[in-house]
């Protein structure tokens, strides 16, 4: 049986990008072409106003990263919080990835803010704070592209911490069966990434740009991260199915 998922954009790349990497939603769709699980994917650019017709039914919602702040008072973000709680309030599930990760947790009751530990690019490496057993593969560490000077300083009061780190303690957390999100990038790979520190670099500075690019040659688990990601969807469907 085949996952149905939605991802809402939210964001446009960079002109420089576009023709590469396309968009955001689809890194996510040949993300998880690569998982065990099958899924079929509808992408709804919500910078741009769309949203899927009420008459369609997802298993799950996405909600991608982006160059905007969460905390932003931008009209779309507004119509998107609005949107998501709706979504919440009826059950459905929820995954938050970056700018996502931040939204859900500010608009659960968490607090989502300009860090000051600054930006963060390239690999980072968190530690695995819980497991639950659809986070198969288990891992006790977790490296994953970031891209991100935005965090969440308090999680939602109901929220479980699944991973962390002391450059960003709040790196990942999950909501009963119905929310779970990450900081990082499973989308990203290495190319992606270098090319943004180089678009960025001298918004970055010479030594979080120069420490990022070095970074580059670990490798990175977002397989295993998109894996998860579809176990959590998956759970309780069967039953129901």
């Amino acid at each position: 049986m085949s996952l149905r998922i939605c991802i809402l954009e939210t964001d446009i790349l960079r002109p420089e990008l576009v023709d590469q990497y396309q968009g955001y939603g689809r890194m996510f769709e040949q993300l998880f072409a690569k998982q065990p699980l099958a899924a079929e994917f509808s992408v709804y650019n919500v910078v741009e106003g769309n949203y899927p017709p009420d008459s369609e039914h997802f298993d799950a919602y996405l909600v991608t990263g982006s160059k905007a702040d969460s905390f932003g008072s931008d009209p779309w973000i507004q119509t998107l919080k609005a949107y998501l709680l709706d979504r919440y309030q009826r059950g459905h599930k929820l995954l938050g990835i970056c700018f996502g990760h931040q939204l859900l947790a500010l608009l659960l009751g968490g607090k989502t803010e300009r860090a000051e530990q600054g930006w963060g690019v390239g690999v980072h490496n968190y530690r695995i704070a819980s497991q639950p057993q659809w986070m198969d593969p288990p891992l006790d560490n977790l490296q994953l592209l970031i891209s991100h000077q935005d965090q969440v300083t308090r999680l939602p009061e109901n929220a479980t911490l699944l991973a962390t780190s002391d450059f960003c303690p709040n790196a990942a957390y999950h909501i009963e069966d119905q929310v779970l999100c990450f900081q990082g990038h499973p989308e990203f790979i290495h190319d992606y990434s270098r090319a943004l520190l180089e678009l960025r670099q001298q918004h970055l500075g010479e030594q979080v740009y120069q420490s990022g690019v070095e970074s580059l040659q670990h490798p990175q688990q977002g397989n295993a991260v998109a894996e998860w990601m579809m176990r959590f969807v998956a759970q309780g469907k069967e039953a129901k199915a």
